[in-house]
């Protein structure tokens, strides 16, 4: 597997991992993270025009993509009921997903954006069971909680070298 940055050229078939990921979380009693169309093909431009989406390519076809972005996240400006691990300068990963029957494809790209920045701060729904088994298994910490832009809760993890 690879990661490279997205491309225009890449949106329809990325668009169609976001949806069979939005049917998974149905199945998982998690509809409300991303609803019926989270995120949107404007958001998803607005990614790739800022070069922060990314594509994880194998055997030439895209198995997972995220935004990974180095910077303050308004989001995580404040943390309720617990603290981040530290103040130091961070980067975000939001919005990933893998392609559908795929193995070991979410683990590559955090493991990957971890080799980027050794200070990695991520969040999701309380209901989504599966990413926080996943996210606790890669060695990521359950912080509080956050909110986001619509003031929906979301619990926070971070992790650090």
């Amino acid at each position: 597997m690879k990661i490279r940055r997205t491309t225009l050229e890449d949106l329809d078939e990325i668009l169609i991992i976001y949806a069979d990921a939005r049917a998974f979380m149905k199945k998982q009693n998690n509809s409300g993270q991303w609803g019926e169309d989270y995120p949107r093909r404007e958001l998803l431009e607005s990614d790739i025009s800022l070069d922060r989406s990314y594509v994880c390519v194998l055997d030439n076809h895209i198995v997972g993509t995220f935004c990974f972005e180095v910077g303050i996240d308004p989001t995580y400006l404040e943390i309720f009921e617990g603290a981040w691990l530290d103040d130091a300068p961070y980067a975000v990963i939001h919005r990933i997903a893998s392609a559908k029957g795929s193995k070991g494809v979410a683990s590559f790209c955090v493991n990957w954006c971890f080799n980027q920045h050794p200070n990695i701060r991520i969040d999701t729904h309380r209901n989504n069971d599966p990413m926080i088994s996943f996210l606790e298994k890669n060695g990521y910490v359950r912080c509080g909680i956050i909110y986001i832009e619509n003031g929906d809760e979301r619990i926070a993890f971070h992790k650090v070298n």
